[in-house]
Formats: structure tokens, sequence, C-alpha cells
């Protein structure tokens, strides 16, 4: 049996079938385009990659496509799609009513319908997704995973904003949080390096990528989070602004005329990285890049961002107080010590203490890594995320009736001799091109 999951976004899907009785992941891909000319399909299988064009119109024709691919005679790893037992989705946004993962039914579904004003560019997205799957997969059971369910267990102090009170009893605004999936993950894998269980242990997690964010976590579940109503509030991100001054936007729009929806437009997709650099780079690399060869703007985007970090670690520390371990993971977390080490820099007096050596030696996401020094009070770990692990698995246990909330929950992942697969096969490579990775992996 097999488990497929699903990621739509407005113009994307991304998949992964996962083989359940071998836990190994047969293949992963993405359509990219969808509704828009040139509709491509990225097909990878181990080490080998097909690309092939074809019109989607709608995620409909992007999710028949995934399923024409993974049972191709040529290129596919399932023979018909009878061997897929459940289809797990990622959701974006599932407002107050979701602490958990939960199978889809036509009431799930039209909740998600009435809180997509509060993640409009995703969660559209998301339900056309579904609803292209569940016509392509009627007698199996889809589940929906979300992004806001982890931080459900925030406190007022943290998830309430200083507004009228009327705003959040009638339109729901509060700090949500998102990458929850994420954070999920890294914390029960730093629980299992740190050799303690979850409700044990307090976390600063940093995940970073283009779109990125910080969480406090206090006793294995969430008690504070960077983003909020939106993935917009807080960290520097590829094209999203952060924390701003709530005034700004209104003072730019005066000034220019600029109408609500082309403000919104702007700071989702033109501020952040994008902004700094005048609409150059979004990506990390680049700007790294570019910095090392003396783009001043590039410099400053690196400087900014690591800053806007280190403030909130420093931050959730006073909130946290006792702080087990600091976390970094995405793209940017697991592979740009630029990036880490400027925002832990001149933290050792809270106990934060990194290793600069350790840290340049980290630069993978097949393996897990420790970069504080041997006297630091908090250790600093590097762990490659798997979100698509967590959705398999929701998806599995919601099929068998054997989920509940993380709490009352234990993953394949939390046991202390769990190996990821295809990362341990990858390694190797990463250990040719820096042997000296060898000394940093973190074990249980």
């Amino acid at each position: 049996m097999v488990i497929l999951t699903l990621n739509c976004g407005s113009s994307s899907a991304k998949y992964q079938v996962y083989d359940w009785d071998d836990k190994a992941v047969l293949c992963t891909g993405i359509v990219e385009r969808v509704g828009r000319p040139g509709s491509v399909i990225t097909h990878c299988v181990e080490a080998d990659k097909y690309k092939i064009e074809s019109p989607c119109p709608t995620h409909k024709e992007a999710i028949e496509l995934i399923m024409k691919e993974i049972t191709d005679e040529k290129v596919g790893v399932i023979k018909d799609m009878s061997t897929i037992g459940a289809v797990g989705h990622r959701v974006l946004h599932g407002g107050e009513k979701f602490t958990k993962s939960v199978i889809i039914t036509p009431a799930v579904l039209e909740t998600f319908r009435e809180v997509q004003d509060l993640g409009p560019l995703h969660n559209p997205a998301n339900i056309m997704g579904i609803e292209a799957a569940q016509k392509v997969l009627p007698n199996v059971p889809h589940c929906a995973v979300m992004d806001t369910a982890w931080h459900q267990t925030m406190p007022e102090v943290s998830y309430m904003y200083a507004i009228p009170h009327e705003w959040y009893e009638k339109y729901h605004a509060r700090r949500y949080g998102f990458h929850g999936t994420s954070f999920m993950y890294t914390s029960k894998r730093a629980a299992v390096l740190l050799g303690k269980e979850p409700k044990d242990t307090n976390l600063i997690i940093c995940h970073l990528g283009n779109g990125a964010s910080v969480c406090a976590v206090k006793g294995g579940v969430c008690f504070d989070t960077s983003m909020g109503i939106t993935p917009l509030e807080g960290l520097v991100m590829g094209t999203r602004c952060g924390d701003i001054d709530a005034a700004l936007p209104f003072y730019i729009m005066r000034k220019t005329g600029m109408s609500a929806d082309e403000m919104d437009t702007a700071l989702n997709k033109q501020c952040g990285l994008l902004g700094i650099t005048d609409g150059k780079y979004t990506d990390s690399r680049d700007i790294e890049n570019a910095a090392a060869g003396g783009d001043k703007l590039a410099s400053l985007s690196i400087e900014m961002s690591a800053y806007r970090l280190k403030k909130y670690i420093g931050a959730y520390k006073a909130a946290l107080g006792r702080v087990d371990a600091v976390v970094f993971t995405a793209g940017i977390g697991e592979h740009s010590p630029t990036v880490r080490g400027k925002s832990l820099e001149g933290l050792d007096d809270i106990g934060i203490k990194l290793d600069a050596q350790k840290n340049a030696w980290s630069f993978t996401g097949n393996a897990e890594t420790c970069i504080s020094t041997d006297d630091s009070k908090t250790k600093i770990f590097v762990i490659p995320t798997d979100e698509e692990l967590v959705m398999t698995e929701d998806a599995y246990a919601l099929m068998k009736g054997t989920y509940d909330i993380h709490t009352k929950f234990t993953y394949s992942f939390q046991d202390p001799k769990y190996v990821n697969k295809a990362r341990e096969e990858l390694l190797p490579k990463d250990l040719e091109k820096c042997a000296k990775l060898a000394d940093i992996i973190a074990r249980p």
C-alpha cells in the first residue's frame, strides 16, 4: 500500500508517493504553471528526473497528470491507483477550528471555504486540489494536514492582537502561525537528539526559506510564533516585508494613490529581499554570491534579515527562559552558514554559543548536525525538515483510525533508531565534498 501526498499552491501541485510497507519514498514531483501557458511536470524517481510539458488549465488536469505519471509503464512507480490507500493534502489555513489533521468531509471543506479570506493565495488552490483529487480517487480517504493546527496551543497572550475585541469576535483577527508541519517534525526530532521527551523540551525553531518564520516551543508545544493572521508578519522573507509599522502602507497609499489590493500585492510580492535589493534578488544563494562580489544592497539584505532573526531569537529566549536548543531548518536554515552565523553572533552571554567551524561544515539536507560549542548551555541543531513524512503518517493513521493530536500520538521519527533511507543514501556524496561533516552529525 502507498500513501500519496499533495501540496497544491496557487499555480503548482507538488506530490510524493510513499511505500508504507518499505518505509521508502517511491517518487516526488511538481506540476508548475498550472492555469498558465507552458505548464510542465517534473517527475523524480530516485536519481532520475523526467520533465514533460502538458496543458493544465486547472488543478484537475494537474492531478490527472500526476496520476498518469506515477502509473506510467516506463517512469511510474505503481501499477494502478488501487494501491493508494489514502491521500494527504497540505492546507495552509484552518482558522481556529482545527487542532490536528482531519479526514476531509463536505463540512470540513466548507470550513476551509469560510476561512479562505485568511489565506487568499493558498486556500482556494488547496480546495481545488482536494476536489480534483477526490474526483480521480473517490474511494479512498482524503486527509487535511493544516499549517495552522500546530499553533493552536498558543495562549491568548501570544495569539491576541491589541485591537478592538470585536474584530476578533466577528472577523477572527488573531495570530495563527504557519509552517506548523515543519515545526512539529523538527521539534520531535530535536527532542530525540536531546534524549528528552517532547513535553520536557523548550526550543526556538527557525524555518528559513523563501517564506520564513520562528516558533517558540514550550513543553513540546507551540507557545508563540512570528507569523500572524497571514504569512506576512515576522521575519524578512524572499518577497514579504515581515514586521513593519502598520501605518507605513497607509502613508505610501496616500502618497502614490495605490489601492488596498495593490498594496497587499506589494507587501507580499515586492518587498523582503527583493525590495531591499532593488528588485534584483529573492534567492539567498544569489544574494550571497552578489554580496561576495561587492553588491552593497545584497550585503544589506543579509544583514537585515539576520538581524531581524536575531531579535526574535532573543525575544523568545526571554519568553521561554530555559532553551534546550535552537534549531535551523528549511532551505536557507539547512544550507546557509552565513545567515546562521550572523543571526547567532553575540548571543554567547545568553548561553547560545555557535562554533564557527562546525557551522561552516554544516551544509546538507541529508543529515542532522550539531553546530554549537561543546560548552554552550543551549544546543544548536540543523535539522532537515520532512513535512511530507508528517502528512504521510497522519493520512495513514487517520485511515486506520489510530490518529490523535500530536501530544498523544507517536510518529515513526520519534524512535531513536529512525533512519531516513533516501537521505542516508545521499549523505556519502555530501561527505565526499566535506569529510568534516561526519564530525558534527548529531546522533540520538
